[in-house]
């Protein structure tokens, strides 16, 4: 399952929401990876999303696979936007 999100917080993929993203992220037994700017990052590395320093109004496309994916995907698109 794929699926663009928009960044809606005003400081960005920020060191806070990337933490709640991976916390998310981590409830599902699913391979759930992040894409910005030609940059492909695990979505449970909060290191790896920090990296990518995604400022507010820039798309982020998440792309998972497994059991629940569309899950995954459905609860870090509300924490995102």
């Amino acid at each position: 399952m794929e699926k663009t999100i928009t960044i809606k917080s005003t400081a960005g993929l920020h060191a806070e929401l990337a933490a709640k993203m991976v916390q998310s992220a981590s409830r599902y037994d699913v391979d759930i990876k992040l894409i910005y700017a030609n940059v492909t990052i695990d979505a449970k590395s909060i290191l790896g999303l920090m990296s990518l320093a995604v400022p507010k109004g820039e798309n982020v496309k998440l792309v998972a696979t497994g059991d629940n994916a569309d899950k995954a995907i459905a609860d870090i698109e509300k924490i995102l936007s």
